[in-house]
């Protein structure tokens, strides 16, 4: 949603109860997400001066996410599809790795 710079940031966001999940803190990073279900940020961490300058400017769009900067409140709508995400990243090579 772009509210941490990389994915380390955003774990830390997370690990430090910085984030809501419908209404509820969440600090375990890999957390599963449903479709409909709303992430914000703490009112308290809506004031933090590191969250809201890595939000500035930094809000990618993409099609299962909306993000709604002025509420600093997103929700998630659909898990997205291979060839949507912008990760480089070569599955063959995990298979072949794993079948070792």
């Amino acid at each position: 949603m772009g509210i941490a710079p990389s994915r380390p940031s955003a774990r830390q966001l997370v690990s430090h109860k910085h984030v809501m999940v419908n209404g509820e803190v969440v600090n375990v990073p890999s957390y599963q997400l449903k479709p409909g279900d709303v992430i914000a940020l703490k009112e308290k961490s809506k004031d933090n001066a590191s969250v809201t300058s890595a939000i500035r400017g930094r809000n990618p769009k993409f099609g299962w996410v909306d993000w709604n900067e002025t509420d600093m409140k997103g929700t998630f709508i659909t898990y997205p599809e291979r060839d949507h995400v912008p990760e480089n990243i070569k599955e063959q090579l995990i298979v072949e790795l794993y079948s070792k």
